[in-house]
């Protein structure tokens, strides 16, 4: 048995996983874990990076650089030129990053899932009533990012950001044994919601979530997108034109985007809860779309 194997194991162990991720001091591990994670001392970089990769399955493979600086570095990593194909059909909402889908379906008496058997209120996720009306009857989407993932976002579409509003919150982790045990997570953690309008005007909203261990979320067509917490919670307008899968901003650590999908929008055909998607591949599908 690999070392690798036999730590899984532990980690598959729903109470002490539990534990060893949600019970110790969230907030404090997760700022110790970002001044560490900076240090670009070659044997703190160098240790830092064994550690991640012998817990996490972490694929450097496709990322611009081959050196990286830090363990910070290598969390926020960009992709070599082609690493990522982008669905092109305007018709297809595609994917905003890597990631494992989780729960999906569509937004029904005000509430989504969180997993199987547990919902949450939309609008407490939103910190918006009307907003969480508007999506009443779409179809939403849950992208899980794991630790080891390529952890930039991007454009799902060519479309203008309308605004942003990051809200204040907890850093629990995001991981199923989390989700299964922490009523409304997605709710208590650190998240931005941001509207942004497609070509043909049909609105949707974007909500990244941050977790544990670093939880920074950052936003790189945002003026204050290098420091959201410091805005306040307040609504900021936007004008940003992307195109489909421009970059829009990254996790500092794994983490979860919900996408909640225009009117109209259904899952493209063949996706379950579970399935491993990559940035740029189909997730939503317009009515008039080819199945």
């Amino acid at each position: 048995m690999t070392l690798r194997t036999a730590l899984g194991r532990i980690g598959a162990q729903e109470d002490l996983n539990f534990l060893l991720t949600n019970r110790l001091p969230r907030r404090l591990a997760t700022q110790a874990m970002g001044r560490v994670s900076r240090i670009e001392q070659p044997l703190v970089r160098d240790a830092s990076l064994f550690l991640w990769r012998l817990f996490c399955d972490v694929d450097l493979s496709d990322a611009k650089e081959t050196r990286f600086k830090s363990l910070h570095d290598a969390f926020v990593r960009e992709l070599r030129p082609g690493a990522r194909i982008v669905d092109p059909d305007p018709a297809v909402l595609v994917s905003p990053s890597d990631a494992i889908l989780g729960a999906n379906g569509t937004v029904s008496a005000g509430q989504v899932l969180q997993v199987k058997g547990s919902a949450y209120r939309l609008a407490d996720l939103l910190q918006d009533e009307a907003l969480a009306r508007a999506h009443e009857g779409c179809a939403y989407a849950t992208l899980r990012l794991t630790a080891g993932m390529y952890h930039r976002f991007h454009a799902p579409a060519d479309l203008r950001v309308d605004s942003v509003r990051h809200l204040w919150g907890d850093t629990w982790n995001v991981n199923p044994i989390a989700l299964k045990r922490v009523e409304a997570l997605f709710c208590r953690n650190e998240r931005a919601v941001i509207r942004v309008r497609l070509d043909d005007g049909a609105a949707m909203t974007l909500v990244p979530v941050a977790a544990i261990l670093v939880a920074g979320l950052k936003l790189g067509f945002l003026a204050e997108g290098n420091d959201l917490r410091a805005t306040g919670e307040r609504t900021l307008p936007c004008s940003a034109h992307l195109t489909k899968g421009a970059e829009m901003g990254w996790f500092e650590h794994g983490s979860t985007i919900v996408v909640l999908a225009p009117p109209g929008y259904t899952l493209a055909p063949g996706l379950r809860e579970g399935a491993r998607l990559r940035m740029g591949e189909r997730l939503l599908l317009s009515p008039g779309a080819t199945r």
